[in-house]
Protein backbone atom coordinates (compact mmCIF):
# COMPACT_ATOMS: atom_id res chain seq x y z
CA UNK A 1 0.00 0.00 0.00
CA UNK A 2 1.60 3.44 -1.14
CA UNK A 3 1.51 6.03 1.62
CA UNK A 4 1.39 9.50 1.05
CA UNK A 5 4.54 10.81 -0.18
CA UNK A 6 6.58 13.09 1.53
CA UNK A 7 7.92 16.90 1.37
CA UNK A 8 11.52 17.74 2.45
CA UNK A 9 13.05 20.87 2.70
CA UNK A 10 16.31 22.06 3.36
CA UNK A 11 18.28 25.15 3.01
CA UNK A 12 21.38 25.74 1.18
CA UNK A 13 24.32 26.81 3.47
CA UNK A 14 27.32 28.94 2.47
CA UNK A 15 29.59 26.23 2.06
CA UNK A 16 27.52 24.82 -0.70
CA UNK A 17 27.19 28.01 -2.69
CA UNK A 18 27.91 27.65 -5.93
CA UNK A 19 27.57 24.14 -6.09
CA UNK A 20 25.98 22.11 -9.18
CA UNK A 21 22.51 20.90 -7.69
CA UNK A 22 22.80 17.53 -9.45
CA UNK A 23 26.36 17.20 -7.74
CA UNK A 24 25.17 18.85 -4.08
CA UNK A 25 21.96 16.36 -4.25
CA UNK A 26 24.14 12.97 -5.06
CA UNK A 27 26.70 13.76 -2.84
CA UNK A 28 24.33 15.37 0.40
CA UNK A 29 21.93 12.83 0.35
CA UNK A 30 23.33 9.60 -1.02
CA UNK A 31 20.56 7.37 -0.10
CA UNK A 32 20.15 8.02 -3.96
CA UNK A 33 22.07 7.64 -6.75
CA UNK A 34 22.96 10.44 -9.45
CA UNK A 35 21.25 8.73 -11.78
CA UNK A 36 18.52 8.27 -9.40
CA UNK A 37 18.52 12.03 -8.42
CA UNK A 38 18.36 13.26 -12.20
CA UNK A 39 15.07 10.89 -12.36
CA UNK A 40 13.29 12.71 -9.44
CA UNK A 41 14.65 16.01 -11.44
CA UNK A 42 13.24 15.09 -14.62
CA UNK A 43 9.86 14.49 -12.75
CA UNK A 44 9.82 17.60 -11.60
CA UNK A 45 9.92 16.56 -7.73
CA UNK A 46 13.03 18.83 -7.30
CA UNK A 47 12.49 22.83 -6.83
CA UNK A 48 14.41 26.23 -5.92
CA UNK A 49 12.67 28.62 -4.18
CA UNK A 50 9.39 27.21 -5.80
CA UNK A 51 10.78 26.38 -9.64
CA UNK A 52 11.38 23.07 -10.67
CA UNK A 53 14.63 22.31 -11.19
CA UNK A 54 17.07 20.54 -13.87
CA UNK A 55 19.77 19.59 -11.74
CA UNK A 56 22.27 22.22 -14.13
CA UNK A 57 21.78 25.18 -11.54
CA UNK A 58 24.49 26.45 -9.34
CA UNK A 59 22.95 26.31 -5.99
CA UNK A 60 23.11 29.61 -4.19
CA UNK A 61 23.24 30.33 -0.15
CA UNK A 62 19.70 30.81 1.77
CA UNK A 63 18.04 29.06 -1.30
CA UNK A 64 15.58 27.06 -0.19
CA UNK A 65 15.43 23.47 -1.73
CA UNK A 66 12.21 20.83 -2.08
CA UNK A 67 11.91 17.66 -2.79
CA UNK A 68 8.12 16.60 -3.16
CA UNK A 69 8.64 13.00 -2.78
CA UNK A 70 6.20 10.57 -4.77
CA UNK A 71 4.14 8.11 -2.44
CA UNK A 72 6.09 4.58 -1.88
CA UNK A 73 5.50 1.60 -0.63
CA UNK A 74 6.97 0.64 2.69
CA UNK A 75 9.12 -2.36 3.91
CA UNK A 76 6.60 -4.19 6.38
CA UNK A 77 7.33 -3.86 9.91
CA UNK A 78 5.35 -4.73 12.99
CA UNK A 79 3.43 -2.39 14.53
CA UNK A 80 2.66 -3.69 18.02
CA UNK A 81 3.81 -1.92 21.28
CA UNK A 82 2.94 -2.24 25.06
CA UNK A 83 1.89 0.73 26.92
CA UNK A 84 4.10 0.95 30.06
CA UNK A 85 3.03 4.31 31.14
CA UNK A 86 0.58 6.80 30.74
CA UNK A 87 -0.78 10.38 32.33
CA UNK A 88 -1.53 13.67 30.87
CA UNK A 89 2.04 14.66 30.50
CA UNK A 90 4.36 12.04 29.43
CA UNK A 91 3.52 7.95 27.18
CA UNK A 92 5.99 5.08 27.94
CA UNK A 93 5.89 2.17 25.23
CA UNK A 94 7.76 -0.35 25.17
CA UNK A 95 9.17 -0.86 21.10
CA UNK A 96 9.83 -4.13 18.94
CA UNK A 97 12.87 -4.97 17.38
CA UNK A 98 12.19 -3.73 13.32
CA UNK A 99 10.19 -0.58 14.01
CA UNK A 100 11.94 2.37 13.40
CA UNK A 101 11.55 5.51 16.32
CA UNK A 102 11.30 7.49 13.65
CA UNK A 103 10.53 8.63 9.82
CA UNK A 104 13.85 7.74 7.84
CA UNK A 105 14.62 6.57 4.64
CA UNK A 106 12.06 4.30 3.73
CA UNK A 107 9.87 4.33 6.36
CA UNK A 108 7.44 7.30 7.19
CA UNK A 109 3.98 5.84 8.31
CA UNK A 110 5.37 2.47 9.30
CA UNK A 111 7.28 4.33 12.52
CA UNK A 112 6.46 3.96 15.99
CA UNK A 113 6.00 7.54 15.81
CA UNK A 114 3.10 7.27 13.46
CA UNK A 115 1.59 4.42 15.54
CA UNK A 116 1.79 5.94 18.73
CA UNK A 117 0.50 9.59 17.49
CA UNK A 118 -2.92 7.07 16.16
CA UNK A 119 -3.69 7.59 19.49
CA UNK A 120 -1.90 10.13 21.11
CA UNK A 121 -1.98 12.87 18.49
CA UNK A 122 1.17 15.44 19.26
CA UNK A 123 3.24 13.13 21.55
CA UNK A 124 6.47 12.66 20.65
CA UNK A 125 9.58 10.83 21.57
CA UNK A 126 12.30 12.71 24.14
CA UNK A 127 15.26 9.97 22.74
CA UNK A 128 15.19 7.42 20.32
CA UNK A 129 15.99 3.78 19.77
CA UNK A 130 17.73 2.14 16.69
CA UNK A 131 15.20 0.25 14.47
CA UNK A 132 16.93 -2.69 15.69
CA UNK A 133 17.02 -2.18 19.49
CA UNK A 134 13.98 -3.03 21.43
CA UNK A 135 12.83 -1.72 24.72
CA UNK A 136 11.42 1.22 26.14
CA UNK A 137 10.56 4.76 24.41
CA UNK A 138 9.68 7.86 26.32
CA UNK A 139 7.26 10.30 24.54
CA UNK A 140 6.15 13.82 26.17
CA UNK A 141 2.50 14.91 25.08
CA UNK A 142 3.09 18.47 26.15
CA UNK A 143 5.78 20.90 25.13
CA UNK A 144 6.36 21.61 28.57
CA UNK A 145 6.83 17.89 29.37
CA UNK A 146 9.56 17.99 26.53
CA UNK A 147 11.56 20.65 27.60
CA UNK A 148 11.73 19.40 31.05
CA UNK A 149 12.42 15.96 30.18
CA UNK A 150 15.23 16.42 27.33
CA UNK A 151 16.61 19.13 30.25
CA UNK A 152 17.19 16.05 32.25
CA UNK A 153 18.17 13.58 29.90
CA UNK A 154 21.59 13.16 29.95
CA UNK A 155 22.53 13.95 33.30
CA UNK A 156 22.59 11.81 36.35
CA UNK A 157 18.51 12.47 37.15
CA UNK A 158 18.31 9.85 34.38
CA UNK A 159 19.10 6.61 34.47
CA UNK A 160 18.88 3.80 31.10
CA UNK A 161 19.65 0.18 31.24
CA UNK A 162 20.33 -1.94 28.65
CA UNK A 163 20.68 -5.59 28.09
CA UNK A 164 23.08 -6.76 25.19
CA UNK A 165 24.14 -10.29 23.56
CA UNK A 166 27.45 -9.88 22.49
CA UNK A 167 30.07 -11.46 20.75
CA UNK A 168 33.19 -13.43 22.39
CA UNK A 169 33.75 -13.94 26.34
CA UNK A 170 34.48 -11.15 28.78
CA UNK A 171 37.52 -11.13 30.85
CA UNK A 172 36.21 -9.03 33.62
CA UNK A 173 33.22 -9.14 35.13
CA UNK A 174 32.93 -5.04 34.48
CA UNK A 175 34.05 -2.39 31.93
CA UNK A 176 34.07 1.71 32.02
CA UNK A 177 33.76 2.41 28.52
CA UNK A 178 34.86 6.07 27.45
CA UNK A 179 35.84 5.80 24.24
CA UNK A 180 34.88 8.69 22.02
CA UNK A 181 32.45 8.50 19.72
CA UNK A 182 32.68 11.25 16.19
CA UNK A 183 32.02 10.21 12.45
CA UNK A 184 34.18 8.31 10.60
CA UNK A 185 34.67 7.35 6.64
CA UNK A 186 31.45 5.00 5.34
CA UNK A 187 31.76 3.26 2.18
CA UNK A 188 28.15 3.30 1.33
CA UNK A 189 26.43 6.14 3.00
CA UNK A 190 29.70 8.78 3.31
CA UNK A 191 30.17 8.87 6.81
CA UNK A 192 28.84 7.27 10.41
CA UNK A 193 28.85 7.51 14.25
CA UNK A 194 31.59 4.86 15.63
CA UNK A 195 34.76 5.28 17.85
CA UNK A 196 37.04 8.29 17.05
CA UNK A 197 39.70 9.33 19.28
CA UNK A 198 38.73 12.69 18.22
CA UNK A 199 35.27 12.21 18.82
CA UNK A 200 33.16 13.60 21.48
CA UNK A 201 33.07 12.09 25.31
CA UNK A 202 31.27 9.11 25.89
CA UNK A 203 30.72 6.75 28.74
CA UNK A 204 29.05 3.23 29.45
CA UNK A 205 29.15 0.82 32.23
CA UNK A 206 28.72 -2.57 31.64
CA UNK A 207 28.63 -5.59 33.57
CA UNK A 208 28.32 -9.24 32.89
CA UNK A 209 25.47 -10.61 33.55
CA UNK A 210 26.29 -14.39 31.86
CA UNK A 211 28.79 -16.14 29.57
CA UNK A 212 28.62 -19.04 26.99
CA UNK A 213 31.81 -20.42 25.47
CA UNK A 214 31.55 -17.73 22.88
CA UNK A 215 29.43 -14.50 23.76
CA UNK A 216 28.57 -12.56 26.70
CA UNK A 217 25.39 -11.41 28.37
CA UNK A 218 25.92 -7.79 29.26
CA UNK A 219 24.00 -5.30 31.73
CA UNK A 220 24.90 -1.51 29.95
CA UNK A 221 24.07 1.68 31.79
CA UNK A 222 24.71 4.90 29.54
CA UNK A 223 25.72 8.06 31.25
CA UNK A 224 25.38 9.46 28.29
CA UNK A 225 23.23 9.69 24.78
CA UNK A 226 25.81 9.35 21.54
CA UNK A 227 24.51 7.55 18.48
CA UNK A 228 24.46 3.91 18.73
CA UNK A 229 26.49 3.84 21.93
CA UNK A 230 26.26 0.64 23.07
CA UNK A 231 27.04 -0.89 20.13
CA UNK A 232 30.02 1.18 19.40
CA UNK A 233 31.39 1.01 22.96
CA UNK A 234 31.08 -2.75 23.33
CA UNK A 235 32.60 -3.40 19.75
CA UNK A 236 35.77 -0.91 21.04
CA UNK A 237 36.34 -3.20 23.78
CA UNK A 238 36.53 -6.38 21.79
CA UNK A 239 32.82 -7.39 22.10
CA UNK A 240 30.44 -6.82 18.94
CA UNK A 241 26.89 -7.29 19.60
CA UNK A 242 26.15 -10.60 17.66
CA UNK A 243 24.40 -10.35 14.69
CA UNK A 244 25.59 -5.94 14.22
CA UNK A 245 26.02 -5.82 10.29
CA UNK A 246 28.11 -2.58 11.05
CA UNK A 247 30.57 -2.42 13.78
CA UNK A 248 33.76 -4.59 14.21
CA UNK A 249 35.92 -5.87 17.03
CA UNK A 250 37.56 -1.76 17.25
CA UNK A 251 34.29 -0.14 17.31
CA UNK A 252 34.39 1.16 13.97
CA UNK A 253 32.72 0.05 10.18
CA UNK A 254 33.50 -3.94 9.88
CA UNK A 255 36.24 -3.80 6.90
CA UNK A 256 34.38 -5.87 3.77
CA UNK A 257 31.04 -4.83 3.41
CA UNK A 258 29.64 -2.77 6.69
CA UNK A 259 25.72 -2.89 6.75
CA UNK A 260 23.93 0.22 7.28
CA UNK A 261 23.32 1.66 10.62
CA UNK A 262 19.66 0.91 10.76
CA UNK A 263 20.23 -2.48 9.60
CA UNK A 264 18.99 -5.30 12.38
CA UNK A 265 20.47 -8.71 13.07
CA UNK A 266 21.52 -8.11 16.90
CA UNK A 267 20.18 -8.17 20.14
CA UNK A 268 19.98 -5.08 22.48
CA UNK A 269 17.25 -4.41 24.62
CA UNK A 270 16.43 -1.24 26.42
CA UNK A 271 15.24 -2.80 29.32
CA UNK A 272 15.08 -0.11 32.51
CA UNK A 273 14.28 4.54 32.55
CA UNK A 274 14.24 5.90 35.52
CA UNK A 275 13.57 9.07 35.60
CA UNK A 276 11.63 11.89 37.80
CA UNK A 277 8.60 12.88 36.44
CA UNK A 278 8.67 16.41 34.58
CA UNK A 279 5.41 18.22 37.22
CA UNK A 280 5.71 16.09 39.77
CA UNK A 281 9.06 15.29 40.61
CA UNK A 282 8.27 12.00 41.58
CA UNK A 283 10.63 9.02 40.63
CA UNK A 284 8.97 6.95 37.86
CA UNK A 285 10.53 3.48 37.43
CA UNK A 286 9.66 1.33 34.16
CA UNK A 287 10.78 -1.64 32.90
CA UNK A 288 10.28 -3.50 29.71
CA UNK A 289 9.95 -7.27 29.79
CA UNK A 290 12.75 -8.65 27.81
CA UNK A 291 11.43 -9.67 24.14
CA UNK A 292 10.08 -13.74 23.94
CA UNK A 293 12.31 -13.78 20.84
CA UNK A 294 15.04 -13.18 22.36
CA UNK A 295 16.16 -15.75 25.16
CA UNK A 296 19.75 -15.24 24.41
CA UNK A 297 19.27 -11.59 26.54
CA UNK A 298 18.49 -13.56 29.58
Amino acid sequence: MLNRGYVYTSTISSKHHGENLLSYLASRYTHSSRHAWQEKLNNGEVTLDGVPSTGNESVVSGQTLVWNRAPWIEPEVPRHFEVLFSDAHILAVSKPSALPTLPAGGFLENTLLRLVQQHWPGANPVHRLGRGTSGIVLFARTPQAASNLTAAWNTSKVQKIYRALAQNVAEHDTYEILTPIGLVPHPRIGSVWAAHPGGKPSKSLAKVIARTSSTTTFEVSLNSGRPHQIRIHLASIGHPLVGDPLYGVNGKPLDHLPGLPGDGGYLLHAQFLLFPHPFTGKQISLEAPLPCSSPSLT
